[in-house]
């Protein structure tokens, strides 16, 4: 395997999945907000695997710019989004 290309977690996968899909589908990147109500985790949660994949070399910010996350490796790369399944509040029979 070549060095030279950044490796990722299935977590971390799963965030740049969601990052490029919110892209194409949006036109422009998620807020982190966008992030947290998708993965349902906390504000400092989704702002650490932000840092974290940004030290990774997998995406990068633009300081002080809003919606500035811009993937850094090839689509191809990504794992496919793995759907959240649905909190509900229904009673199951």
């Amino acid at each position: 395997m070549d060095s030279a290309i950044p490796t990722f977690t299935a977590k971390q996968g799963q965030y740049l999945a969601f990052i490029h899909a919110y892209a194409c589908i949006f036109g422009c990147a998620p807020a982190e907000a966008d992030m947290q109500r998708h993965f349902r985790v906390t504000p400092p949660s989704v702002h650490q695997m932000v840092l974290t994949l940004e030290r990774a070399g997998l995406i990068r910010r633009t300081p002080g710019a809003a919606r500035s996350i811009a993937l850094l490796i090839e689509p191809e790369r990504l794992p496919t989004l793995l759907p959240k399944p649905v909190k509900s509040s229904v009673q199951r029979y």
